[in-house]
């Protein structure tokens, strides 16, 4: 790396902080820290909801699964206007009705308060191994540049983003999401730019190869259970990305802190829309890389020739291909990808912990001060436990995939709940507590058996990424033939 990227990286290291921390002097409330005081403009927060889908998961992921096999990712990405549609047409409504910092009041309204703690928890531990996946997938790339060890970087990074998700509340999280929504997509622009300039062929040079190698499918069309056909992630994206407009609470909380209803539904849209494109640019560099390295204008070293290390393709190609200068702006906006799903979920975690915890089971109005104090240790507590997670996660096959499982298992029961009292007119809170310990039962058992070497002896012949469809339609379907059982019921 020559010292103009570096200086470019840390320099963005240093700005993003400080700017983060300049927001401290409007950061002195529990209402500040966690919905900005319902002050943010539209646009800031439509590119925030866009930012923190993003990630380095997206970022550094999706062209190391392009570069690995295929366009099959690009599925997911094909239910989000299905997904943001159901969200603005009914849970946007209702959580500003309910007008509540944490998406999990609404349950506890719904069906008592076991089950706002029963999602709440699997939100927090969803949102580790969010976070773990994105520091490690940080850590790998300034590891294939600079050479820096993995566990180091994952520390300082986590540290550095905890600093200025404390200081600088919510309102330092969306607005450097903003900041860093426009710089990552700049990056993935001057990415591919480069790529097909180095290319003799040009961009038909690029489709002529990744075609005769079948890197632009979208899958198989079978209908086998048992892999990422086209079906199993067409299913699996509608019901992951219904979870996260439709019930997450890094979500939730932009809608609430959006100044009208009409304001939050436009971002609600907007945000979500704003990643259809730019994850097609994200595979598309993925495919772009594939054909340049088979074309021979570059070899890769030996060690990251097998195709399990294609998750470090796209960070060696920044920092041995392209001009000086360039490789410090593209680290930049992986960085800036990255934070702002991290910063987020950072204070989104501090947020439902007080809301949902603190302020229930230990005082109801603990005063401003201390309202404080539980949010920032609390952001320093789940700052811990995610690098625990990325530390774990070293020497994964695939961050996208790993991190695809995981989700599935940490929060498949969420959704099914939500739907369950969203959505049916009568309901009991025994239908629902029955539901969910079916809906968990079906998620640890498919969930334990994909671990053995032939899941099939155990009865699963599904793939994992459809634990979270079927715990979720476990939970909604025996919730809502219960509810349908004469006696006693509980009406919306």
């Amino acid at each position: 790396m020559h010292f103009l990227d570096t200086a470019i990286f840390i320099s963005y290291m240093i700005g993003v902080t400080l700017f983060g921390a300049s927001f401290f002097k409007r950061n002195k409330t529990s209402n500040a820290f966690t919905l900005g005081n319902q002050n943010i403009p539209g646009w800031v927060i439509s590119m925030s909801i866009f930012a923190t889908f993003v990630s380095s998961i997206s970022y550094l992921a999706l062209p190391g699964i392009a570069y690995q096999s295929n366009w099959n990712p690009f599925v997911f990405s094909l239910t989000i206007p299905l997904a943001a549609w159901i969200a603005v047409r009914f849970f946007i409504p209702l959580y500003r009705k309910i007008n509540s910092p944490s998406a999990y009041s609404y349950l506890e309204e719904r069906f008592g308060p076991w089950a706002r703690i029963y999602v709440s928890v699997c939100y927090l531990l969803t949102q580790l191994m969010r976070v773990g996946t994105i520091l490690y997938l940080l850590a790998l790339t300034l590891h294939a540049i600079f050479g820096w060890n993995i566990a180091l970087v994952i520390l300082f990074t986590g540290i550095t983003i905890m600093i200025y998700s404390m200081l600088g509340g919510f309102q330092a999280v969306v607005w450097t999401d903003a900041i860093q929504g426009i710089l990552l997509i700049c990056g993935a622009i001057v990415t591919i730019i480069f790529i097909l300039l180095k290319m003799p062929g040009g961009t038909d040079q690029v489709f002529q190869i990744a075609l005769e190698h079948g890197k632009l499918s979208l899958g198989s069309f079978s209908f086998e259970l048992s892999s990422s056909t086209f079906w199993v992630v067409l299913v699996y994206g509608i019901f992951i990305n219904l979870q996260n407009f439709g019930i997450d609470q890094n979500y939730v909380q932009r809608y609430m802190a959006s100044r009208s209803d009409r304001a939050a539904k436009r971002s609600a849209l907007t945000g979500g829309l704003l990643y259809i494109p730019v994850s097609l640019l994200f595979l598309f560099i993925g495919t772009a890389l594939y054909s340049y390295y088979i074309s021979g204008q570059a070899t890769l070293p030996a060690e990251l020739r097998d195709l399990d290390k294609a998750d470090q393709v796209f960070p060696h190609f920044i920092v041995s291909q392209l001009p000086r200068g360039v490789p410090g702006l593209l680290i930049a906006s992986i960085f800036a990808a990255g934070m702002s799903t991290i910063s987020t979920s950072f204070n989104s975690a501090a947020t439902v912990f007080l809301t949902d915890y603190y302020r229930k089971f230990r005082k109801k109005d603990p005063g401003e001060k201390e309202s404080m104090k539980v949010l920032y240790l609390t952001t320093v507590v789940i700052t811990v436990l995610a690098i625990s997670v990325a530390l774990a996660m070293i020497n994964v096959k695939s961050a996208l995939d790993a991190w695809w499982k995981l989700a599935s298992i940490f929060s498949g029961g969420m959704l099914g709940l939500f739907l369950l009292g969203a959505f049916t007119r009568r309901s009991k809170s025994t239908g629902a507590v029955i539901g969910v310990i079916c809906g968990v039962a079906v998620i640890a058992w498919m969930s334990l058996s994909s671990l053995a070497d032939d899941p099939s002896r155990y009865g699963n012949i599904f793939h994992s990424y459809l634990t979270i469809v079927f715990g979720t339609l476990a939970i909604f379907l025996t919730g809502f033939l219960l509810s349908l059982l004469p006696g006693r019921t509980n009406r919306q």
